[in-house]
């Protein structure tokens, strides 16, 4: 008998720890508030070893992210112009995620029973008013780095990152390899730290829905699954921008481009891997859209390496899910903050597995926004049941960045056509 894989087992243990929490609030209140006593802290030491490792992860993961870029970009006048576009449609997108989340969720009541249970049972939602914007703009950049570090603020933190990932730019290359290999070195320990913690994910799942089932009910179940076709919603609508975006930006024909892209969205959806589908994707680019090979080698790599328009989607989503879930409002300066953020870390996270990869990054958006963090871990549990969407949207935005790229780059050339012949 094959033991399960960890998603697997992350899932079950999400499924039975709602069945036992349902069936304790059916059958005894008391024993269900006893059981939810017990859970709530092991749930709660489960996410804090998750969280302890945010810091130095998103710290190195940023600043190894502007050395990336800058090395791409150094290597002419294509990959300039991709590290443009791939920020531009990435900013594009994590804004569409600020605006239309929020406003789906607005239009959905929030189970009283699930508010309480979170606010009371977890955490009290945070005290206080959002910023005004001088105080938001006085906030961006740290005085103090190592306080901001230190009280876990994560924007004026990234702040600090990009300045110094682009200080690291300016400085000699062999002192330059030396920090940046620094930097590797705590971004690899802090994932097998990481990796680690969600070898108890199973537990730590279980005991966070077993504590929110036994005492909000079904409202918990029914609030997820909303999450999942709300985020399932968003990457199709990612997806469906990106054949405006070819027409617009890149003169090509949406159909012709839908015909280019289904051979990299099959087996996007079959494996759930972009770097996979980077084969069918390179032959699509150069026979069925005509890209040149100079721009297309280029481009799609660096994509694949770089650029998933998904993810900011996902890092958003899930903080507006949090502030719905708890009653929160978020004014326009926190979904500001949120998406800005979500734009710089998912260059930088690229190639982290998925659950490692969920709370390097989520969380740190959510916590940027001043929202509560625990029902991320039950977030995290439900993440991978979307990733067909998100892999086929990031691989068809893959296609479309490439196509924009081309249709700017007059100056490429394909080294496979023959030159052409002057007149007499």
């Amino acid at each position: 008998m094959r033991w399960p894989g960890a998603t697997t087992r992350v899932l079950l243990a999400l499924a039975a720890g709602a069945i036992a929490g349902l069936a304790l609030a059916h059958a005894s209140a008391p024993a269900a508030a006893t059981a939810a006593a017990i859970a709530q802290p092991i749930g709660k030491l489960w996410l804090s070893a998750l969280q302890m490792t945010v810091v130095p992860l998103v710290l190195s993961l940023v600043i190894l992210g502007v050395a990336n870029a800058a090395n791409a970009a150094a290597s002419g006048r294509v990959a300039r112009r991709a590290m443009l576009v791939f920020v531009v449609l990435l900013s594009l997108f994590s804004g569409y995620a600020a605006v239309v989340a929020p406003t789906v969720l607005a239009s959905v009541e929030p189970d009283p029973q699930l508010a309480a249970s979170l606010q009371g049972g977890m955490v009290a939602a945070p005290a206080g008013g959002a910023p005004s914007l001088a105080q938001w703009i006085g906030n961006i950049v740290p005085s103090n780095a190592i306080m901001a570090a230190a009280q876990g603020a994560m924007l004026p933190l990234v702040v600090f990152a990009l300045f110094f990932g682009f200080a690291l730019t300016r400085i000699a290359a062999e002192r330059r390899a030396q920090v940046i290999g620094l930097c590797q070195g705590i971004a690899d320990a802090m994932i097998v730290i990481v990796h680690w913690v969600l070898l108890a994910a199973p537990l730590g799942v279980f005991a966070l829905m077993l504590a929110v089932c036994a005492q909000a009910g079904l409202g918990v179940v029914g609030a997820l699954a909303g999450y999942i076709v709300l985020q399932c919603g968003l990457y199709l609508g990612a997806t469906a921008i990106c054949y405006v975006l070819v027409a617009v930006s890149a003169g090509r024909s949406p159909l012709a481009f839908a015909r280019a892209a289904l051979p990299g969205q099959g087996v996007a959806a079959s494996t759930q891997s972009s770097l996979a589908t980077l084969p069918a994707v390179l032959e699509s680019a150069r026979e069925r859209l005509g890209i040149p090979a100079t721009v297309a080698g280029l481009v799609l790599p660096m994509a694949v390496t770089l650029f998933r328009i998904t993810s900011p989607i996902q890092y958003v989503t899930a903080a507006c899910f949090v502030a719905w879930a708890y009653g929160i409002e978020l004014a326009p300066l926190q979904l500001a903050a949120g998406a800005a953020l979500a734009v710089v870390i998912s260059m930088g996270s690229v190639g982290l597995p998925g659950q490692v990869s969920f709370m390097a990054t989520v969380l740190p958006v959510t916590q940027s926004m001043g929202l509560p963090l625990e029902p991320l871990g039950l977030l995290l549990a439900v993440d991978t049941i979307p990733d067909v969407f998100a892999t086929t949207g990031n691989v068809t935005g893959d296609l479309a960045a490439t196509s924009i790229v081309a249709r700017h780059s007059p100056d490429a050339v394909d080294p496979d056509e023959p030159p052409p012949v002057e007149a007499a």
